[in-house]
């Protein structure tokens, strides 16, 4: 099954702060992705899992001061590259790790990732991936078991065996999502990534490393389950949340064994470590 999905253009003036917060909220309802623009931004959602009333329920449209304008649009998937190519450039990480579509030139540097977005959230244009992708060039890789909840394109799979995982299991509930990443998988030449479908923790395995890059709620109904089945010592980096919710989720994840580390930061976005004691 491939999804129709909503590009919905956002204006919003003054553009900052605000650009980022209204973008955490809508990541909360659903929405996958987005890409900054002069004006404000782009979001992307499948058709069916949008609704207008929620979306204008948003505080934001209700601040003084704040004008935010939206228009929507359908894109069928065999639109969704060219839609993104218009707006698509390489994206360096760090003097390390390049981020390009296949239609960009070789770039010379070690990690050269090859992602090509087919209607799925990890191009590393969004700051979560980008942070999430700063804690894994920062980690030790080598000979490590690691889990990708919510994988998209696979871009945190694809980089976490070129950092040296031994194997690497990659979830993503989105049919269209999971293929997308088994051919970025294959661009990249990867051999240890194991993509699957589905929106649940596997009840089997012990992983050294959890990488979950989603959203506030749903990590915290997740947490519970990532206690079971990573190691003592192993590592927990999440992200896809805002920085206001970062005192919550310590002191949820506490609860579950999980011990607070560090953050990233990105215009507002984190991305967090967490040790499993």
């Amino acid at each position: 099954m491939s999804y129709v999905y909503l590009e919905l253009d956002v204006s919003i003036n003054p553009i900052e702060p605000w650009r980022s917060i209204m973008i955490a909220h809508m990541g909360e309802l659903s929405f996958e992705s987005f890409l900054n623009t002069k004006k404000g931004f782009k979001a992307y959602i499948p058709d069916s899992n949008f609704s207008k009333d929620e979306l204008e329920r948003l505080s934001l449209f209700k601040k003084k001061n704040v004008s935010i304008i939206w228009t929507s649009k359908k894109i069928l998937p065999q639109n969704w590259n060219t839609s993104w190519e218009k707006n698509l450039n390489p994206i360096r990480v760090t003097d390390k790790c390049v981020v390009r579509a296949d239609f960009h030139p070789p770039q010379k540097v070690k990690y050269d990732l090859i992602i090509t977005p087919e209607m799925s959230f990890g191009t590393g244009h969004h700051q979560t991936t980008q942070l999430m992708m700063l804690f894994i060039l920062k980690m030790n890789c080598v000979g490590k078991k690691i889990l990708d909840m919510g994988t998209g394109t696979g871009i945190l799979s694809i980089l976490a065996e070129k950092k040296g995982a031994t194997l690497v299991h990659a979830f993503d509930k989105d049919p269209w999502s999971l293929k997308n990443a088994a051919k970025n998988i294959k661009r990249n030449n990867c051999k240890v990534i194991n993509a699957e479908l589905g929106d649940f923790v596997p009840s089997k395995g012990i992983y050294d490393v959890i990488l979950a890059n989603i959203n506030l709620n749903i990590l915290k109904d997740q947490i519970p389950y990532y206690s079971k089945i990573v190691t003592t010592g192993g590592v927990l980096l999440m992200s896809g949340f805002y920085e206001t919710d970062l005192f919550k989720l310590i002191e949820f994840s506490k609860g579950f064994g999980f011990k607070f580390i560090r953050k990233f930061k990105k215009d507002d976005w984190l991305a967090t470590e967490f040790i499993k004691k």
